[in-house]
């Protein structure tokens, strides 16, 4: 029997199989009206699916803790009490499937305001719906609109709309929240040096960088409840040694061991190893790429690791448990183009998945 279809509890909820569904965007919520950022009947469907189709956990989309914390018009919400009934609607759809429901609260920071990416993906004109883009400084992803550098008022204010949106998910039924730190996005702009040249307490020195981080932690554990776990995404490398222009150094490996120990000391219970997307950058080609990091974060720092990436089949993802480097797999493309993927691991690892009988039908 292979541990990846063994049951996680983490804090009081129990995970039935440590195969996750991975947070993906999807731009498939409406832009105007009355309905805008909340789930419909697109994401009720493509959830529950793969949550019938056998993930222990299905973990919703980055949703915006505030509306310009969008990366997309496009983009789920959970910043307006109005958006709660849709969601409670998709969390229950998940829970019948057999799946525990989670979600992914995010600001996108300097990377917001963009069109959806088979459209191009550039920056959203302020006569299309638009707006300003802030960040830590006014140091744009290449590309992109210079942001606004956040005031410490602007920090505060975010702060809060996460713990706000954490309690709405609360309301909505979600039992895990993912505080999504990576990719680029505003926390992870924050913790890199590359994008943050601050000289008050949130930029300069690790502890720093990392104070926004610790300081939503806080403010989400403080109103999330205590038998209820929080997960971290962090991107662990900016895969960059360094600005080329200027010789900043970049976010690396053992910045992000180091964060993984603060953020374990202020609730978080569990860390999804991603990497890079706050600068472009050459990243290497290997199947491991990123759940090799993912394997050093655990060892170093104690703390619950969930690896992603590249990851396919069943024998890799079973292997990244039995061999110490993770205590659970998120699945991303392989989900998008099977949504039983979880169930079709089972069979070929000799396990059970959801809705899978103790006995075989005749053929």
């Amino acid at each position: 029997m292979t541990e990846l279809f063994e049951p996680l509890t983490v804090r009081g909820t129990t995970i039935p199989n440590r195969v996750w569904m991975s947070p993906m965007c999807t731009y498939s919520a409406l832009s105007d009206g009355s309905g805008v950022g909340a789930p419909n009947d697109f994401h009720l469907a493509h959830y529950a699916a793969r949550a019938a189709g056998g993930v222990g956990l299905a973990v919703v989309e980055a949703t915006g803790v505030l509306p310009e914390g969008r990366i997309s018009p496009y983009d789920l919400g959970l910043w307006d009490d109005a958006q709660i009934p849709a969601h409670r609607r998709l969390a229950a759809a998940i829970a019948d499937a057999g799946a525990v429901p989670g979600i992914q609260l995010a600001h996108a920071g300097r990377k917001a305001s963009m069109e959806r990416p088979w459209l191009g993906g550039g920056p959203v004109p302020a006569a299309e719906g638009g707006w300003p883009v802030v960040g830590p400084s006014g140091i744009a992803f290449p590309g992109y609109p210079e942001p606004a550098a956040m005031t410490v008022a602007d920090i505060a204010t975010v702060v809060a709309a996460w713990a706000d949106s954490a309690q709405r998910a609360l309301e909505a039924g979600y039992e895990v929240v993912e505080i999504h730190a990576a990719h680029g996005y505003l926390l992870h702009s924050f913790l890199s040096p590359l994008s943050n040249t601050r000289t008050d307490n949130y930029g300069g020195s690790l502890e720093n960088r990392a104070r926004i981080v610790l300081e939503v932690l806080d403010a989400v554990r403080a109103v999330w409840p205590a038998d209820k776990p929080i997960f971290l995404r962090i991107s662990t490398t900016d895969w960059v040694a360094e600005d080329p222009e200027d010789g900043r150094a970049a976010w690396t490996v053992e910045d992000s061991i180091v964060l993984s120990r603060w953020a374990t000391d202020h609730g978080a219970d569990l860390i999804d190893a991603s990497s890079g997307a706050l600068v472009p950058a050459s990243i290497p080609h290997r199947e491991d790429y990123q759940t090799r990091n993912a394997a050093l974060l655990k060892a170093a720092s104690g703390t619950l690791v969930a690896a992603v990436g590249r990851i396919t089949d069943p024998a890799t993802a079973s292997e990244l448990l039995s061999n110490g480097s993770a205590d659970a797999v998120f699945i991303g493309r392989a989900l998008l183009r099977d949504a039983s993927w979880a169930n079709n691991a089972a069979t070929v690892l000799g396990a059970r998945g959801r809705f899978m009988r103790q006995y075989d039908y005749a053929v």
